[in-house]
């Protein structure tokens, strides 16, 4: 038989994907139903190319050793196989007496980056996201195989997925029960696959799903959607998807922990009069009361309007930083009417010393609460 890379005129670096559209092309070129009976026998060849060249393990015993190597299961004779391979030899294959192997397996779990806003990871969001993943083939409903038709008994080893063998050793002539290397185990081969998915039972398509971002929801943070993961080959169950969460920077507010904490600058002059302002959150507007003779570094608290806490109903606080604003640019007005009230309170010339860090804590302290 011809090489299997020149049946579908592909190089033998070809990518899965190279070698799967060659063969949608030449099935969908060759098929006896488009072709004619006249062509049947160039079908197989060429079905028979993809199903061992569209298999990883398949094609790498193919180039290792040809289309008999596909058929034995890559193991000629002799210990040249895996440790499996020589237990198998000794002990009559116990792991391939287990009857065929299914076709369909679980599909791969899927991991699929998100950005959110600071604001959604506060109170939690529900929203959609578009995926690209594996689906079953809504042609052949994963069964790989054409309308019509269904997998054929393997000749080689029955429908048994498994062939006997004859192995020599130090012992002599050993029978053991291997893997059928035909249809890797199936005990059936697709021999008219489903031209819409290349007899994978699934196809690539994007697919919508709704999504609940919860409360508390920090950046970095995965969730688990089960079962919404890649379909498997042969229409097999589907794994998991993971979504990984990442909260967009505020230009206002930032988080530590459950508490949202921002920066509000005051004017010197509020701040020594004391005064009420009105700051805009993300429950809406928030009055603030700012007491006579604050100064900067002081702190002020709102109780439960930070961030939702993960499986709780509470939220965190938010913390409003305060920071006073000394003018730098005075009319002279201002500068005279600033001279009469440092000379009310004594401070023409300041007596300016050093102070030490626990003093400075507790003045702010006392100034704050006292």
């Amino acid at each position: 038989m011809a090489d299997y890379y020149d049946i579908l005129g592909v190089s033998r670096s070809a990518t899965q994907d190279e070698i799967k559209r060659a063969y949608r092309k030449l099935a969908r070129k060759l098929h006896p139903d488009v072709a004619g009976p006249d062509k049947e026998g160039e079908f197989k060849d060429v079905t028979a190319a993809y199903e061992v060249l569209s298999n990883e393990e398949k094609r790498r015993l193919y180039d290792m050793g040809g289309e008999s190597a596909v058929r034995n299961g890559g193991a000629p004779g002799g210990f040249g196989g895996s440790f499996q391979d020589i237990f198998d030899t000794f002990f009559g294959g116990a792991t391939a007496a287990r009857g065929p192997v299914p076709r369909g397996r679980r599909g791969q779990d899927a991991l699929v980056p998100i950005e959110i806003e600071l604001k959604d990871a506060v109170f939690g969001l529900d929203t959609d996201i578009t995926v690209e993943t594996a689906v079953r083939c809504t042609t052949c409903q994963g069964s790989c195989t054409r309308e019509g038709s269904g997998p054929q008994t393997c000749t080689a080893c029955g429908g048994s997925g498994s062939v006997r063998k004859v192995t020599n050793s130090f012992l002599g002539q050993v029978m053991s029960t291997t893997s059928c290397g035909v249809c890797q185990g199936h005990g059936t081969v697709i021999t008219d696959p489903c031209l819409d998915c290349a007899g994978e039972g699934r196809v690539r398509a994007q697919q919508t799903l709704s999504v609940r971002i919860p409360a508390g929801i920090e950046d970095g943070m995965r969730i688990r959607m089960s079962g919404k993961g890649e379909v498997g080959p042969a229409g097999g169950p589907q794994g998991d998807l993971f979504i990984e969460v990442h909260v967009a920077d505020h230009e206002q507010f930032t988080r530590q922990g459950d508490d949202l904490v921002c920066d509000l600058q005051v004017p010197m002059t509020a701040a020594a009069l004391g005064t009420t302002v009105t700051i805009e959150s993300f429950d809406g507007p928030e009055e603030l009361t700012i007491e006579p003779g604050t100064s900067s570094g002081v702190s002020l608290r709102v109780r439960g309007k930070g961030v939702g806490r993960l499986h709780r109903h509470d939220r965190g606080d938010l913390v409003i930083n305060l920071h006073v604003q000394t003018p730098t640019k005075l009319s002279a007005r201002e500068k005279e009417l600033l001279r009469e009230l440092a000379e009310v309170r004594g401070e023409t010339q300041p007596d300016a010393k050093l102070m030490s860090e626990s003093a400075s804590v507790f003045t702010r302290f006392k100034d704050r609460f006292l």
